[in-house]
């Protein structure tokens, strides 16, 4: 079986370049920026903006990809701080925080995706995000600081819900808000 060659450099430059310029027109314009502005943006020529990403979707596709490969990274990392002693509630807070604040900056970049209907994560990214999302949780319910009902999937609710078109001091506050209903404390033990 043949395996694909890796890039060139000046390939991996150019597709770096049109991923930047994609995600800051795409935030800048909405999802119906047209491609020829993306690779304008980029400093490529459109047809080089089409061999690596043949249509929009693929595009905001590979855009989301790597937000999201950033994000599990960042999730891995906070894991294994914890896994060296840290306090997972304050990971998680931390994590959260930084979660709905990339997502606010993102914004457009996420509606395209959904216009699109482009892919949010890899099966990969996804294992390794519920993963380590994972252990961070049940260092925090054996902390006593997370409430042992808490899950992956109600991070993601509080994430996906954020209000990401309102100020940062909104977003804070709802932040602030709603994880206390993650904790003991904010719960109440029962």
């Amino acid at each position: 079986m043949a395996h694909p060659r890796p890039l060139r450099a000046d390939a991996v430059r150019n597709r770096t370049k049109i991923l930047a310029a994609a995600r800051e027109q795409i935030t800048l314009h909405g999802p119906d920026v047209p491609m020829d502005t993306i690779a304008d943006a980029a400093g490529v020529a459109v047809g080089t903006l089409y061999r690596h990403f043949p249509t929009k979707t693929d595009l905001v596709g590979a855009v989301i990809a790597e937000h999201s490969e950033i994000i599990t990274a960042e999730i891995e990392a906070a894991a294994a701080r914890v896994e060296g002693g840290a306090k997972a509630m304050e990971e998680i807070t931390t994590l959260v925080f930084r979660t709905v604040e990339a997502a606010a900056r993102d914004r457009s970049v996420k509606a395209a995706a959904q216009t699109l209907g482009a892919a949010h994560y890899t099966e990969v990214q996804e294992e390794r995000f519920t993963g380590a999302m994972d252990r961070i949780i049940a260092a925090a319910v054996a902390d006593g600081d997370l409430h042992p009902d808490v899950t992956v999937d109600d991070f993601l609710m509080l994430i996906l819900t954020a209000p990401t078109d309102q100020e940062p001091a909104v977003r804070a506050r709802w932040l602030t808000l709603f994880l206390a209903g993650f904790t003991v404390q904010g719960r109440g033990q029962g």
